[in-house]
């Protein structure tokens, strides 16, 4: 599997409309949105590239995306990528939510309206719910295994999901063991490949 992307931005006004573009077609949730563009699309990324910046982008404290545009932005033009990459998942977003504020706010609370909101609700989390099962193959290559990787997703779902833990607790009772696993993986893999 192709562990190294095949393309690159050609610039960092490149990167910053990319991310405009982005930022503008996402609505409650624009993981679906990103991988294709960045991975499929636009092949900045390989698939195992972006589960792991999304893994990291994820614990970083802000939003997911946001973090995601700095890590990618840096990882092509350094600070002034990451600056570009930023500043096109905020800038024309922002216009666009201030606009529809000033022009919306008579009517927010209109039943209509609300329907709508929920109706977008549903269609973003069946989005994440899609892209979640297709970055699954990435999961192949992921040295904790892919039963271990199902088996934790399960197990998150759960005490998140249905027993409604705090999440310090469930990422310490199952992160810290996860990373202690892969961590054992990786060394093994590491101690074969230079016996």
């Amino acid at each position: 599997m192709n562990t190294v992307a095949a393309r690159r931005p050609d610039s960092v006004r490149a990167l910053f409309w990319a991310f405009s573009r982005l930022a503008l077609q996402g609505f409650g949730g624009v993981l679906a949105v990103v991988q294709r563009e960045l991975v499929e699309k636009r092949q900045w990324l390989t698939l195992e590239e972006f589960v792991e910046d999304w893994a990291v982008a994820q614990i970083m404290p802000g939003a997911n995306v946001v973090n995601l545009s700095l890590i990618v932005g840096d990882r092509f033009f350094g600070w002034r990528g990451a600056l570009a990459a930023l500043s096109g998942m905020l800038a024309l977003p922002m216009v666009v939510v201030l606009a529809l504020n000033v022009g919306l706010s008579g009517i927010a609370d209109q039943g209509v309206v609300q329907d709508a909101l929920r109706g977008m609700g549903a269609v973003s989390a069946g989005l994440i719910a899609g892209t979640g099962l297709k970055l699954m193959r990435a999961l192949r290559a992921n040295a904790m295994g892919k039963s271990v990787c199902t088996l934790l997703a399960v197990l998150t779902f759960m005490a998140i999901g249905l027993l409604r833990l705090p999440l310090i607790w469930v990422l310490l009772g199952l992160g810290l063991p996860a990373m202690g696993w892969a961590y054992f993986r990786l060394l093994a893999q590491y101690t074969n490949t230079r016996a």
